[in-house]
This record gives structure tokens, C-alpha cells and sequence, in this order.
């Protein structure tokens, strides 16, 4: 017998699509993908259907992303990589709804921030104030909160003092979860909150939580959210469901 293995033409083309996206520092299209490995675009679109369907790749907004099926495989994301793991989502939302796109993760009973993405045409929010002493006053916080139990949020309130930042910031334990039973429910039922002005003068912010379902370093949830100027505010609601398909697409990556 021959000691040469018997290779499989279409598994070769699906690993080596998989290896495009993973290397890429942005998410790509299909058309894209086609180009980089050679192939011919029907084929492609056949092998990134299996590769969606098979939990490898997700499809976001007509680019792809390394799925749940590989995170799993690689196992649980150490700190130093995971900037480079949910870069490529935060980057979609960012040319998405041309917003400079936040991550913050909730350890041990603070927030985390992870990572931030922005542009030129979608500049950052200077972050004057570390976020363990402005949760209340950001929409990350406020998304965090949100996703808590009465308990979670109880103890969060009870550790941290609720600075007045700006004229707009909630110093009102009462108003702040009042504000928080009033968030808005986008079409897709994920749960957004909003920061105007409170955090810094100009500036808003929405959020929404990022669910985890495993247990990533002991972390439960997270929060998305993304920065605009104050004017473009309402603009920026009207296409939030790019926001929580977003971090539905993260809570898959992070729940490992």
C-alpha cells in the first residue's frame, strides 16, 4: 500500500476558508473569500452555507466570522487573546452604524473594558473617568445592570458611589433603575440602554447586554455599545438591531 493519504478536495477547500477568515483582521465577504483561496464564487457560497450551518463560520450582515465550533475547539480564551477574538465583530458594528464600538466584560464585580474600535469618521469617547467610578453614568454600566438580578445590581449599587459627572449624570439610586425598567426592546427583543450627556458633555452612548451562557473566567455577562455625537442619537436607535445581532454573535464567541 501506498503510504500517501487520500485527501478530500472539498474538506481542503472548506479548511482553507477557514483559514482566511481566521487570519483576517476584518471580517470578509464572500466574493472576498472567493478571491483569497482561488476558488470560483458558487463554490464558495456552497462551502461557507455548510460552514454557517455547521456552527464554523457565522454570517454577519453579508460578512463572516470564526463561529462558536472553533472557539470551542480552541478552548477557553485567555486574556491576551481576546481583544483579537472580538475585534472583528466590534470592527463590523463600527462600519456598520459608523460608530466607534465598545466591549466591557463584568469580573468579579467591576467592569472590564476589553476592547474599543473606532476610525477617523467614528472617533472614540475619551475615557476621563476609569469605568470601576462611572458605571452608572455610561450605557455600558447601565447595560450591565440591566442584566443583573436584584441581587447582582443591589450589590453593585452598594460598593460604588454614583459621582455626578456631567449636569445630565443620574446621582439617584431610584431614577438610575427606574431608567433601567424603561429600557427600550428593539424588534429582535434585545434590550437597549442609553447614556445622553451624562458620561461626557456632547457625546451618547447605547448599549446592550451580552449574555453568557458558559463560564468564561467566572464571568456572566458583558455589555456592546457604541458612541455617537448627541445629535445622531435617534438615528442610531432606529438601526440598533445591527447592535444586538451584534452581541448576540459575541455572546457565542465568549460563552467557552
Amino acid at each position: 500500500m501506498s503510504g500517501e493519504p487520500t485527501l478530500i478536495a472539498s474538506v481542503q477547500r472548506a479548511l482553507h476558508l477557514l483559514d482566511v477568515v481566521g487570519s483576517s483582521a476584518r471580517p470578509l465577504t464572500a466574493k472576498a473569500l472567493a478571491r483569497a483561496t482561488g476558488e470560483k464564487l458558487p463554490t464558495t457560497y456552497h462551502l461557507l452555507a455548510t460552514l454557517v450551518h455547521e456552527g464554523y463560520l457565522v454570517r454577519l450582515d453579508g460578512v463572516y466570522l470564526l463561529g462558536d465550533h472553533v472557539t470551542a475547539l480552541s478552548g477557553r480564551l485567555e486574556p491576551e487573546t481576546l481583544r483579537e477574538r472580538v475585534r472583528p465583530i466590534l470592527s463590523a458594528l463600527r462600519d456598520t452604524l459608523r460608530a466607534a464600538a465598545y466591549l466591557v466584560l463584568y469580573r468579579e464585580g467591576e467592569l472590564e473594558l476589553v476592547d474599543v474600535v473606532d476610525s477617523p469618521a467614528a472617533p472614540r469617547v475619551d475615557l476621563w473617568v476609569n469605568l470601576t467610578a462611572s458605571g452608572h453614568a455610561t450605557a455600558l454600566g447601565k447595560a450591565v445592570l440591566s442584566a443583573l438580578d436584584e441581587e447582582g445590581r443591589q450589590d453593585y449599587l452598594s460598593r460604588h458611589t454614583l459621582a455626578d459627572l456631567t449636569p445630565y449624570t443620574l446621582t439617584d439610586r431610584r431614577s438610575l433603575l427606574r431608567g433601567l425598567s424603561r429600557a427600550d426592546a428593539t424588534s429582535r427583543g434585545g434590550r437597549v440602554v442609553a447614556d445622553v450627556q451624562e458620561y461626557s458633555l456632547g457625546i451618547a452612548c447605547l448599549a446592550t447586554p451580552v449574555q453568557l451562557a458558559g463560564s468564561h473566567g467566572g464571568v456572566s455577562v458583558g455589555a456592546l455599545a457604541v458612541s455617537v455625537a448627541a445629535p445622531a442619537l435617534e438615528n442610531a436607535r432606529r438601526r440598533s438591531a445591527n447592535l444586538t445581532r451584534a452581541a448576540e454573535h459575541l455572546a457565542v464567541d465568549l460563552a467557552v
